[in-house]
């Protein structure tokens, strides 16, 4: 009998889970073919895989990725958001993309490697930059277009080949609002997994400028007082975490 793993399941983008704080279906290591390691869950080898559709499997049900964390909390979030990551890149590196080869797996880590010219393809991060603008007790809070109604969170995006982080976050202010901001100051990171970014929050003090939304990319911004804050982001992201450590 195979050693007992923790299986993180996924089809069309949707986890098979479980009810309750324990939300991985219990199975063994050789119960699906082409899977990938994931780390340990509660003393156990967790593994994943992407199917074609989702075995029955009594009280599971097949779930968003972002309706874990309410669920289970934080380590389960990040497993099966590390999971799901892990998955995109297997999916999207099927062949290689120097010469369109088929890739072979490494067997001793992530890796696809394509076995006519040699081109190795390692699981993909896109860093990404978050800046609280702070002025006084005001914060700079601004909406995406792509944001559920009312919601408003701090400003970030995609670092550029050949920026720092604090270039990058100087250059996304000034782009997305129009102001300038002084005295960075790094407060956390976060893996994200929608799809591969890893989110890299800073504070920063206002330096100058008058508020001027992107067109396209911001909806609105405002400077907001913590007695009269819109609607935040959930509390599973950094977004949510950088602006509570603000206001306490």
């Amino acid at each position: 009998m195979s050693q007992p793993v923790f299986w993180i399941l996924r089809c069309e983008h949707r986890l098979l889970l479980l009810p309750g704080d324990r939300p991985f279906p219990a199975g063994e290591a050789g119960d699906f073919a082409g899977a990938l390691a994931v780390g340990d869950y509660a003393g156990r080898r967790c593994l994943t895989v992407d199917l074609a559709e989702f075995p029955k499997i009594d009280g599971a049900e097949p779930t968003p990725l972002r309706a874990l964390y309410a669920q289970a909390g934080a380590e389960a979030f990040a497993l099966a958001g590390r999971a799901t990551q892990l998955l995109d890149w297997q999916r999207n590196h099927r062949y290689c993309g120097h010469c369109a080869t088929p890739t072979e797996r490494l067997p001793d880590e992530h890796g696809l490697r394509c076995p006519a010219c040699g081109l190795v393809a390692y699981p993909r991060l896109s860093p990404a930059v978050m800046v609280l603008v702070r002025d006084g007790e005001r914060l700079l809070l601004a909406r995406s277009p792509h944001f559920k109604p009312g919601i408003y969170s701090a400003l970030a995006g995609f670092v550029e080949p050949g920026e720092t982080l604090e270039q990058c976050a100087a250059r996304e202010v000034r782009e997305e609002v129009g102001v300038e901001i002084a005295n960075l100051r790094y407060f956390s990171s976060q893996p994200w997994p929608f799809p591969n970014s890893l989110m890299v929050a800073f504070f920063a003090d206002y330096a100058g400028g008058e508020i001027v939304p992107q067109p396209g990319e911001i909806e609105a911004a405002a400077w907001f007082l913590p007695a009269a804050l819109p609607q935040l982001p959930e509390p599973v992201s950094i977004a949510r975490r950088l602006i509570d450590a603000a206001l306490a």
